[in-house]
């Protein structure tokens, strides 16, 4: 469910990306994105034996999917909003006047 998470995440990024400003660099939130989904379904198809593919439930410490989808979303947002206060154009002061 993590990836179903994750792709619609990407997706709704990618849209509001053609509608937004290019200063709040969203390309760029949806390339870590589709990369996260990408990685994901690279895992899913390699690790697959059988049995349910998009599983709802984990073995790991966060046993529902789609809070570990919301889970791995959360540092990718994190990242983006530090890049944005980095990348933020300075702001010429006008002394003076």
């Amino acid at each position: 469910m993590w990836l179903v998470t994750t792709v619609i995440a990407a997706i709704a990024v990618t849209a509001i990306w053609y509608i937004k400003p290019k200063i709040y660099k969203l390309d760029f939130l949806s390339l870590m994105l589709w990369g996260t989904s990408i990685m994901i379904m690279v895992d899913h198809v390699l690790g697959y034996d059988g049995g349910e593919f998009l599983e709802v439930q984990t073995d790991g410490l966060i046993t529902n999917g789609t809070l570990l989808g919301i889970a791995m979303i959360i540092p990718i947002l994190i990242i983006w909003e530090i890049i944005l206060i980095i990348s933020r154009p300075k702001e010429k002061i006008v002394r003076g006047e």
